[in-house]
């Protein structure tokens, strides 16, 4: 992941509160596309909705609803995020607008393999737009070969519902720890109406739907963001990590067992006295129990 350096203890809670809005805007043009939604986990038009330990490395939204449940910062619920929370305001009603010119900037690209029909499970992927006249499906692994260029984009046109079966993966091949990401990197995922991941599905990647957005227990969205257009984003116990405001996919070095150098600048009154770094740690070792217990499953 492409990371930034924490901002000193004096800066202002306004300059805080800026911080992610500028970080989205000062990158070149295809980085740019996400507009204000890309500092967003999650971000619905009626609700979003949480049960059980969810983590969010960045912020949440709603509008033109007005309804989030189950964060600690909101309601006291177990969820917890990094971000601003944006509940029926200007700021959420600006980046729901924006999330919806990037699905039709999504959807209006030309595409290089038509693969309506196909299962994603078992394919290896070069970088380029892939297309679906209606539904896909993920069952298994899919494997998406960078080819080591870190502009490696990734999109996948899917015209009604994406599914995932539990366990399912979305891995990323020949990505260099500690290698920056390139201004048109990422993996979006413009959907036609609704997506559902599976539990305990590893997923990769932005996803922008027309409708709603559930991501089932355990299940984890690496690199990206759920932004559901017109309907509610369901959570159940996940992790999404949108701390690349680029929707890049690059990975931070790392030093031994820790969670590596995530710095998402906090809103004051996101999740009181949690600090980042306590966080990310959570969201490490909540990566690793779900990843062990799918390997417990699988035995």
């Amino acid at each position: 992941m492409h990371t930034h350096n924490r901002l000193p203890r004096t800066a202002s809670l306004r300059t805080l509160a800026l911080a992610p809005l500028l970080l989205c805007l000062t990158g070149t043009a295809w980085g740019q596309f996400l507009g204000t939604s890309c500092s967003y986990g999650a971000l619905g038009a009626t609700t979003v909705t949480n049960t059980g330990n969810t983590v969010i490395t960045g912020g949440i939204g709603v509008s033109p609803g007005s309804t989030i449940t189950g964060f600690s910062a909101i309601d006291g619920g177990p969820g917890l995020f990094t971000g601003a929370a944006n509940i029926g305001n200007a700021a959420a009603a600006q980046a729901r607008l924006d999330a919806n010119t990037a699905y039709l900037t999504l959807a209006g690209l030309p595409f290089g393999a038509d693969l309506t029909g196909q299962d994603l499970g078992g394919m290896f992927l070069l970088p380029g737009v892939y297309h679906f006249d209606s539904s896909a499906q993920l069952t298994g692994a899919l494997s998406l070969n960078t080819l080591g260029d870190p502009n490696a984009r990734f999109v996948f046109q899917i015209g009604t519902t994406l599914t995932t079966s539990s366990d399912s993966l979305v891995s990323l091949l020949n990505v260099t720890p500690g290698v920056p990401c390139g201004p048109d990197a990422g993996i979006y995922w413009q959907i036609g109406s609704s997506a559902t991941l599976g539990t305990y599905t590893d997923f990769t990647g932005s996803i922008l739907a027309l409708e709603s957005i559930t991501l089932n227990t355990g299940a984890t969205i690496a690199s990206g963001r759920a932004l559901a257009l017109t309907g509610a984003v369901t959570l159940d116990n996940n992790l999404i990590d949108a701390s690349n405001l680029t929707g890049g996919f690059c990975i931070a070095a790392t030093e031994g067992p820790g969670p590596g150098p995530i710095t998402a600048v906090p809103e004051a009154s996101t999740y009181g006295l949690i600090g980042s770094g306590l966080l990310a740690a959570l969201a490490w070792g909540r990566r690793r129990g779900l990843k062990a217990s799918r390997l417990l499953r699988s035995s």
